[in-house]
């Protein structure tokens, strides 16, 4: 019996978890990324483009939020359940815009999770300073589920 437990385990995962690799991943909702920041994507359209806005405390007064449009589009392909997109914000509150690139993933647990890698242009007054206009960096983004 002991040595039936193993093949056990192995033939149950093998059996659920293709359920999770199947569920699709819906860019369309609300969701909080890891620094406290807020988007909310609109429906897609037949060409898989989208509005929405982006609401973020990350800005020189931390105490408050600000919330810019954004305008982004998804990759659509019927057998893809974990799509690839890319948006941009243009900031309201400032000269610059972050560009957003990633994948809509469905974690081991079903839960649904943006990665991205952002690119975020300041303006310079001269060519000269071009080299420290740009920053880069990464952020994972969570499904904010309405609470009733």
């Amino acid at each position: 019996m002991v040595q039936a437990t193993p093949f056990l385990l192995v033939l149950s995962l093998a059996l659920v978890a293709p359920s999770f690799s199947s569920r699709k991943c819906v860019l369309t909702g609300k969701w909080i990324n890891d620094l406290g920041s807020n988007m909310t994507i609109g429906p897609m359209n037949e060409k898989g483009d989208f509005f929405g806005n982006y609401t973020t405390t990350v800005t020189v007064n931390k105490t408050e939020t600000r919330t810019s449009p954004m305008l982004g589009s998804q990759h659509l392909t019927k057998e893809k359940s974990q799509p690839t997109f890319g948006f941009t914000v243009h900031w309201n509150f400032t000269d610059s815009v972050t560009v957003f690139t990633g994948q809509c993933f469905v974690d081991e647990l079903g839960n649904e999770v943006l990665k991205t890698m952002w690119l975020l242009r300041l303006p310079e007054n001269n060519i000269n300073d071009d080299w420290k206009a740009t920053m880069v960096g990464t952020n994972v983004f969570t499904r904010l589920h309405s609470q009733k």
